[in-house]
């Protein structure tokens, strides 16, 4: 590949928070833009992802964010103005129950908050609740948050259909090629170099999930992100776990277990706490012991008493990009012009992949964001203004 000058925007990392920064790019008139991805488009971390997509969070910005993304998800392919285009969603809804304890308070704030925002969210009774995943048990239910408008979809084709809406806006897309350093006349970020030569541009927009921290060797300047795995499995039950059922979290189990229905009825499960830290990124596939099989089997076994004689189907291991508060990261970075990031989503990159794609593009090209984006900056660490969620680490922010 020979050097590209003149070259506006380039994207490095195609992942499906990559792939809507480059449509967006070109939907806002960005001129020349290029999505670098190292191996190929969706293929990393996003091919992982569990899919749930909701506005319940604790940190309002967040749901906002949700909320602008969610709007985007119900009309994917009119968004994209691509008629084949296709999110892979399914509309079932979204419970979220806690007992009596630390968590309660923390669900009722937050179920207020999203109706003070004005989302369609509701409170049930345990038979209200059971009507809907009539496979779950609710008798410990101190409060369950309804929000009819959610559901779960396919991140991997969300990723892929953003990736060819943008080629057909003109965007060129480079697989198989690695970003090696920035190139910087003076502090401004004047290009980008690679493994197959140096790509000139005016701004670069760094979606490297868990490897931004190259961005420390490339800049000098911390990117405080840890790569963490985290274990799923795919139950297989007596009783269905039907896709008409809501995704359902469980504030009540040790785990903070969130699940839903996945191919052929079966239960897609996993924990929603802090994972394994590793010591440098790797999105392969991890171990999954039978220890920890039996371990959340057990709690699944609590609430959803007939898969007391599940079957394991199969399991997987993702990885989050996480910060110390486990919020991301948006925007410009200080003392390097011309270098936007958005990374350390923390598992929510496929929920709000939409508005930060958005908001993203609008901070590259120097235009007002849809959302202020001064509470996810990178500055905030420092500062000690961290986005912290009522619920907290590696729950649901």
């Amino acid at each position: 590949m020979a050097a590209m000058d003149g070259c506006d925007v380039v994207v490095i990392g195609g992942g499906v928070v990559g792939c809507s920064v480059a449509w967006h790019l070109a939907a806002l008139g960005a001129g020349r833009v290029l999505l670098l991805e190292r191996r190929q488009v969706g293929a990393g971390t996003t091919a992982q992802s569990s899919g749930i997509l909701r506005t319940h969070y604790s940190v309002p910005e967040n749901v906002e964010l949700a909320r602008r993304s969610w709007a985007v998800f119900k009309r994917f392919a009119d968004y994209l103005g691509e008629a084949e285009a296709s999110a892979g969603l399914v509309r079932c809804g979204y419970l979220i129950a806690a007992p009596e304890g630390t968590k309660l308070q923390a669900l009722r704030d937050a179920l207020a908050q999203q109706a003070a925002m004005g989302i369609d969210v509701r409170t049930l009774t345990p038979a209200e609740a059971a009507a809907l995943l009539p496979i779950a048990r609710f008798d410990d239910a101190a409060l369950i948050g309804h929000e009819p408008e959610a559901g779960y979809a396919d991140a991997y084709l969300v990723a892929s259909s953003f990736a060819r809406a943008a080629r057909r806006r003109g965007v060129r897309v480079i697989e198989g090629v690695d970003a090696l350093a920035l190139r910087r006349a003076g502090a401004r970020v004047v290009g980008v170099e690679t493994s197959q030569g140096f790509i000139a541009a005016g701004v670069v927009v760094s979606t490297q999930n868990i490897w931004a921290r190259e961005l420390e060797a490339w800049t000098g300047i911390a990117q405080p992100i840890a790569a963490e795995r985290h274990r799923v499995l795919a139950l297989q039950g007596p009783q269905a776990y039907t896709p008409a059922m809501p995704v359902f979290k469980d504030l009540a189990s040790p785990g903070l277990l969130y699940a839903r229905s996945y191919g052929g009825g079966q239960m897609l499960v996993s924990e929603g706490l802090p994972g394994e830290t590793l010591a440098t990124p790797d999105d392969r596939q991890g171990e999954v012991s039978m220890d920890l099989v039996a371990e959340i089997g057990a709690q699944v076994a609590e609430r959803f008493p007939s898969f007391a004689e599940a079957g394991l189907a199969s399991s997987w291991t993702g990885v989050y990009d996480v910060t110390p508060d486990w919020n991301p990261v948006l925007g410009p970075v200080p003392g390097v012009p011309g270098l936007v990031v958005g990374h350390g989503f923390s598992g929510h990159g496929f929920k709000l992949s939409p508005a930060v794609g958005r908001v993203l593009a609008q901070a590259a090209l120097g235009l007002p964001t849809d959302v202020p984006l001064a509470p996810y900056a990178l500055e905030r660490f420092g500062a000690g203004r961290l986005l912290k969620g009522r619920y907290g680490a590696g729950a649901v922010s």
